[in-house]
């Protein structure tokens, strides 16, 4: 079993049950609806439904320089245009993009691979605390569900479903990312590759952009592929 932390009962914000639709503020179509969870666990401030873009940005748990620079020039620009960052938490690049996000002024959103009761991975405590008062924390995982390894392949589904693109910064053969990739192809979501990866003999990269993926050469070829959000005023989601 994952090691990880319980709560301490007063330190997590009210928690919310609500359908991916009343998230998203429209019904899902047949591609969408084929992994969709039945409901979702959110907590936290950000408005629902979303009401600007979001970008995922993930990778691996054991990132380069580079990949951490990538990470911080990427969701800088990103956040600078009202974006809001989405990424599942983990360590190495889930971690490098929500601290950035948080750092530059923006909005992020956490998608967990467990309750949103449980801190996995354990150093991430205080952040994931942070992300339930002032963000979103988002969860398909019931509160007594034990945790096993394929629920973070679930996660990746859905973080690529409430996604408007997503961004795979650096990842190995056998990476968790990869899933998340292919999923976003098959929804017909924007899929970016950073050009950071191109050169390390890989085989991933190539067969996901004969499948349409992109390397993200310039962050405005990607805020180009982003839906057009109305500016409205943000409400804050009643806890």
């Amino acid at each position: 079993m994952l090691k990880m932390y319980m709560r301490g009962v007063a330190e997590i914000p009210a928690i919310q049950e609500v359908a991916v639709e009343q998230l998203l503020g429209r019904p899902l179509n047949p591609y969408e609806k084929r992994y969709a969870p039945q409901r979702l666990f959110i907590c936290g401030l950000i408005a629902v439904p979303f009401q600007f873009s979001r970008v995922a940005v993930i990778g691996t748990r054991q990132p380069s320089p580079e990949g951490l620079a990538f990470v911080k020039k990427l969701v800088k620009k990103l956040s600078d245009n009202r974006v809001i960052i989405v990424s599942g938490l983990a360590r190495g690049i889930d971690t490098a993009a929500h601290r950035e996000a948080i750092r530059c002024g923006g909005q992020t959103v956490a998608v967990l691979g467990t309750p949103l009761t449980r801190f996995y991975p354990p150093e991430n405590k205080e952040l994931q605390l942070q992300i339930m008062s002032q963000h979103l924390a988002i969860s398909q995982f019931p509160e007594n569900h034990i945790t096993r390894r394929r629920d973070f392949i679930l996660r990746n589904r859905t973080m690529a479903l409430i996604s408007d693109a997503t961004v795979i910064v650096e990842a190995g053969e056998t990476s968790g990312s990869l899933s998340q990739g292919w999923e976003t192809l098959r929804l017909g979501r924007p899929l970016f590759i950073s050009p950071i990866i191109l050169d390390r003999r890989l085989k991933w990269p190539q067969s996901m952009m004969n499948y349409g993926a992109r390397v993200l050469s310039d962050v405005e070829e990607l805020l180009d592929e982003l839906p057009a959000y109305d500016f409205r005023l943000e409400k804050i989601i009643k806890t």
